[in-house]
């Protein structure tokens, strides 16, 4: 009698699977029935001895808040000329390593008929502004690589945050931030402007009175050719910064333009929180065609190893079973776009390619430009209605860049809650190595840590105070 070598279908399966799954470090929570668990990468650490959270927190009011900005290259003396519109604060204090940066910005001050404000050029002259007594809140523009250090440091002596985007650009980096904010109890925001656009605003607040029902899925992205920017030896990156970071990273390097609008809408830590993303990248051909065409074949441009593919995309689950796409693209001749697409259960809105707004009963098809600029109206932003006019006449990425500084100055000299907070910075930025961490082991699953370490169920909802 021959021995059967007909395969256990059924068997080979369960092996399979059995192997599958012992394969993958489970989570310690895991969101839904998924089959496979998130690899705990990041393990939260305990919160130090001593220490608590840092939700709504409130600080003693500033009546005038003595502001020194860290970086004033083309985007920190934007900053510093929106900030000379601004009643209540006064700019005491500019650094940076380049002296004509310094001089252009204290040409705006005087145009304003400010007085000019002390200035500094060293290396490490920005741990000495930090260091000053007579500062209030230390206002960083650097390039990333300095963003936590002066965050972290700026707080260890007694000074409010508040940093351009990404805040961190590692999870050691992020966790430095939610520490030192809880441990001196001071305010740390990420300066994630887009928040403040004006069409992310209304539609935060027709969510808020519930026009699209319960939230289910959102979509945010990063797409803006930026090679030109990138290729530049002469202005706008200092030194090249960020063509290097581009180079020698594989992740979604600037997650939080679109991210943080969603993350608002979607009540991230008030009240649900993410629990794992996997992320897929393509490879990379943009750069380097880029490189060939503008410095030729042969160039040392053309010929660098690039790591960073052209499209990055992040799947990411919430606790309330949400889920929600952002994507990364800055090297593809493409529109611009930050996507902004909020799918509920009675309704939908997008801000690119189209705008469009699409509620019950009509929901098949966008309402009439008509209607939506109607419906847009009623439902204008508290907070634009107050600033909006002034903001669209200051500017800066269409107003949206001086409401924001308005807001950080109404809540420092009010004593309220930040409508960013630590949390908002650290999450938003654990995308970048969160991602780079997924698409290194062939988008694997990776659990994203809870850096309110449980707080995140004492508010339900993110409040613009």
């Amino acid at each position: 009698m021959k021995t059967s070598i007909i395969p256990n279908f059924k068997f080979i399966a369960a092996l399979f699977l059995i192997l599958s799954v012992a394969a993958c470090t489970p989570s310690e929570k895991e969101s839904g029935d998924t089959l496979f668990k998130a690899r705990e990468l990041f393990p939260e650490p305990p919160r130090p001895a001593g220490q608590t959270d840092v939700i709504e927190l409130r600080c003693d009011p500033i009546d005038t808040v003595r502001i020194a900005f860290i970086g004033v290259g083309s985007r920190g003396t934007e900053a510093v000329r929106r900030y000379t519109y601004l009643e209540g604060v006064k700019i005491v204090a500019l650094c940076d390593l380049v002296p004509e940066n310094l001089e252009r910005a204290q040409k705006i001050l005087k145009g304003s008929g400010l007085p000019p404000a002390d200035t500094y050029t060293g290396e490490l002259d920005w741990q000495k502004v930090c260091e000053r007594e007579d500062v209030n809140l230390i206002y960083v523009c650097t390039h990333w690589d300095l963003h936590t250090p002066i965050a972290v440091y700026a707080m260890e002596h007694g000074k409010h945050v508040a940093t351009e985007v990404p805040a961190a650009i590692t999870m050691e980096q992020c966790w430095q931030l939610v520490n030192t904010a809880e441990k001196t109890r001071l305010h740390c925001m990420q300066l994630e402007n887009c928040n403040y656009d004006f069409f992310e605003m209304a539609t935060l607040n027709m969510a808020r009175h519930g026009l699209f029902g319960e939230i289910v899925h959102a979509e945010g992205a990063y797409i803006h050719d930026l090679r030109a920017l990138y290729f530049n030896e002469t202005d706008e990156y200092w030194n090249m910064w960020r063509l290097r970071h581009n180079q020698n990273r594989n992740g979604n390097l600037y997650p939080t333009h679109g991210f943080g609008p969603i993350c608002h809408t979607l009540n991230i830590h008030r009240g649900d929180k993410m629990e794992y993303l996997v992320t897929l990248a393509s490879d990379q051909f943009g750069m380097t065609e880029y490189a060939k065409d503008k410095f030729g074949e042969d160039s040392d441009y053309a010929t660098r190893d690039y790591k960073r593919g052209d499209m990055n995309t992040t799947l990411i689950k919430t606790s309330r079973g949400k889920s929600i796409l952002i994507q990364h693209d800055v090297t593809s001749p493409r529109p611009y776009s930050r996507i902004h697409m909020l799918s509920g259960t009675k309704g939908f809105v997008q801000k690119w390619p189209i705008q469009g707004i699409a509620l019950e009963p009509e929901a098949h098809s966008f309402m009439s430009e008509e209607k939506m600029d109607s419906l847009l109206a009623v439902y204008e932003h508290p907070i634009t209605k107050e600033v909006g006019e002034m903001a669209r006449k200051v500017g800066g990425h269409g107003g949206m860049d001086f409401t924001m500084d308005y807001r950080l100055i109404h809540c420092l000299r009010n004593g309220l809650p930040l409508d960013q907070d630590v949390y908002d910075a650290a999450e938003w930025s654990s995308i970048i190595e969160l991602s780079e961490k997924s698409i290194a082991n062939q988008s694997m699953p990776v659990k994203v840590p809870d850096f309110t370490r449980g707080a995140w169920q004492k508010v339900s909802t993110v409040t613009y105070y």
